[in-house]
């Protein structure tokens, strides 16, 4: 009887391993499914981050294409602004007032609706120290006297800025 017994008793504790063992599998199933539900969770999450960016970024670049083709325009015309410049002084020398008041006019006009479109003129003056960042140098010539050695003489060409971005330095002649 004790033969009888002890094989049960073997019976008994085999079926319990082979049921915790079941049980495991049953858990450990449940947490693959868990663990494959929250991997699938993260790339969800992530592929939607990675789509907000991919917005962010295309509407970004789309400001910055409006804003470098309307820089392409204003730079092709400011070589007008200049010849307005250079017609109006020479119109000054010769005193034809209408005339000059006309082009004074066209002129301020013109200059006004690139201002609204973010255009400002960067100055300089005469006397001015130079300053390779905010210049350039057209050509140095011998100073008249020693405070103008390294300082503003001429300015050949008006720089300007769109918004924050300079888009011409202004051209000088300076002093060595």
């Amino acid at each position: 009887m004790a033969k009888k017994e002890s094989k049960k008793k073997l019976k008994s504790e085999k079926a319990s391993k082979t049921a915790s063992v079941q049980g495991e599998k049953t858990i450990s199933v449940e947490d693959q499914y868990k663990a494959d539900l929250e991997q699938e969770k993260d790339k969800f999450l992530r592929l939607f981050a990675e789509f907000e960016n991919y917005k962010r970024r295309t509407a970004k670049e789309r400001i910055e294409l409006f804003s470098t083709a309307s820089q392409d325009v204003i730079q092709s015309l400011l070589p007008v602004l200049d010849d307005f410049d250079r017609a109006l002084a020479e119109m000054s020398k010769h005193k034809e007032n209408d005339l000059s008041k006309g082009v004074e006019l066209i002129k301020n006009k013109f200059q006004s609706t690139l201002e609204q479109k973010g255009l400002s003129i960067i100055e300089v003056d005469k006397g001015d120290l130079f300053n390779a960042d905010k210049h350039e140098a057209v050509t140095q010539i011998p100073a008249s006297s020693e405070d103008l050695k390294g300082k503003v003489i001429d300015v050949v060409e008006k720089g300007y800025k769109l918004g924050d971005k300079v888009i011409r330095f202004p051209k000088v002649v300076i002093g060595q």
